[in-house]
């Protein structure tokens, strides 16, 4: 069997967090297999679906990194790949259900329904559908809607037990009278979820439905079309639930939970593709760091997991500092000047310039809210000390050393200009060092983070041996004075 998987999205907005999972379990899914990765748009709501959201949405993907082998761009045999486009093979079918007595016309109003729902509330009966229009005749059927009348078409509900054997839940039962009589096809004649799933999923000949857990109760409702059109089911695959921290499904009240704003806070698509895919899934010798090429050859269904997966973005944070130096070099200068301004004076640098900068804080820098910092430690004239700091720096200026270190430097770092340095040279900032030590008698603390507090404006950071060599003496004159 060649496996088939599909992400089938609605474009009514950005692509949620949840959904961005859905795809790359699909996809990974099928690169593991052999198999094809197929998206189709699910647009049948015709008032929230936009041309915009859907190009946003395969932009995405293409952002990612998931090849598409079919879809509205790359269209295949079993095409079209937009719902709003098959209409003519929910038509058939609904069609086929009626003749054959397993659905029906309802005329009933919603206002109706809602009216008789809340009767049967009070008397504690069951709030489905109650069959009013479920054995109409055919004249009266005909006689109705030749008058205009309004109606929708719904499945007939099987009065049985339903059982299904999902690849991560095992076997679930859904108990006779879980589910009512439905509707398939509203009255405008536009279909309804559950029918366009089966109707496209049959026909485009998926093999596997892998989609969150909270598509159960639709699971119920597609799997009696399956068995009303004589059509073997796909294997089911329901991931589990992505909760918050409150433990409750992750949701705009938990903050950013949109592909788009992950991808605003510098987060990389493939820590996306890391970070998601390990929840609800894990490596089988339970490694955490992963690149996407590694996740095609391994991914298995079996070894996804049915508890609830808790979304830390802390945890994601780090992952993105994890990925980023599993980049090349190039890669990563490529990535961190992405995040920096185009007005910085960063660009203005040099190429080795620029990955001595990345050599000195990549071990530092996760996202991209980390390289103010760092830059600021570089090219502020003046850096300011956290409140933390405070004390400390305020007992070093006191020091006589600082001030004869201040001076000397003040002077060392004029003759350098003078010379047309733009950098102090290493072997420049080793001589301060020694001739603090040996001929100032300065030492331990009073000579290192005095030199420092002189030098960045900080008491603490990096090595200040590779941080002085890389700040601008411009910039080095400005913080001694």
């Amino acid at each position: 069997m060649s496996v088939r998987v599909r992400f089938a999205p609605s474009p009514t907005g950005s692509m949620h967090i949840g959904n961005v999972r859905t795809a790359i379990y699909n996809y990974l899914f099928a690169k593991a297999q052999g198999g094809e990765f197929i998206v189709r748009i699910e647009d049948t709501d015709l008032v929230r679906s936009g041309q915009e959201f859907e190009q946003n949405l395969l932009l995405d993907l293409k952002w990612l990194g998931l090849e598409i082998d079919e879809g509205p761009e790359t269209p295949g045999e079993y095409g079209p790949y937009r719902q709003s486009e098959r209409g003519d093979f929910y038509s058939k079918y609904a069609q086929q259900l009626l003749d054959h007595r397993q659905a029906f016309y309802c005329f009933c109003s919603e206002e109706e329904i809602a009216q008789r729902r809340e009767e049967r509330r009070e008397k504690g009966e069951s709030l489905h559908y109650d069959g009013r229009c479920r054995h109409l005749s055919d004249d009266e059927v005909k006689r109705r809607r030749d008058g205009g009348e309004g109606a929708v078409v719904r499945f007939l509900a099987p009065q049985k037990d339903f059982h299904l054997k999902d690849v991560v839940r095992g076997d679930v039962a859904f108990p006779d009278g879980m589910i009512g009589d439905f509707v398939i096809m509203r009255e405008s004649g536009m279909p309804v979820y559950n029918f366009c799933c089966v109707i496209d999923d049959w026909k485009m000949k998926i093999t596997h439905v892998i989609r969150g857990e909270d598509h159960l109760p639709n699971t119920v409702r597609q799997l009696m079309i399956y068995q009303a059109l004589e059509v073997t089911p796909p294997i089911f695959a329901h991931a589990s639930l992505l909760v918050g921290e409150d433990r409750q499904k992750l949701s705009k009240r938990h903050g950013v939970t949109s592909l788009a704003a992950f991808r605003d806070l510098s987060f990389l698509p493939q820590t996306m593709i890391n970070y998601l895919v390990l929840l609800g899934w894990s490596h089988p010798d339970e490694r955490v760091i992963m690149s996407k090429d590694e996740l095609e050859t391994i991914f298995t269904l079996e070894r996804m997991h049915k508890a609830p997966a808790l979304f830390d973005l802390a945890k994601m944070r780090w992952m993105n500092g994890q990925q980023l130096k599993l980049l090349s070099p190039e890669e990563q200068l490529k990535v961190v000047t992405g995040w920096i301004k185009a007005d910085h004076q960063f660009h203005q640098e040099k190429h080795q310039w620029q990955m001595s900068f990345l050599s000195l804080f990549l071990d530092k820098i996760e996202m991209e809210d980390d390289l103010t910092d760092h830059l600021d430690l570089i090219f502020a004239t003046a850096p300011v000390a956290s409140s933390e700091e405070q004390p400390e720096l305020e007992e070093l200026n006191a020091l006589e050393s600082t001030g004869q270190m201040r001076s000397y430097l003040a002077a060392e770092l004029s003759r350098l200009k003078q010379q047309g340095s733009e950098f102090v040279p290493v072997e420049a900032f080793s001589g301060w060092t020694s001739y603090f030590k040996q001929e100032l008698k300065i030492k331990g603390k009073p000579l290192f983070k005095g030199m420092r507090l002189i030098l960045t404006g900080r008491i603490s950071g990096g090595d200040l041996s590779a941080l002085v060599p890389i700040t601008p003496i411009d910039v080095l004159l400005a913080r001694v004075s």
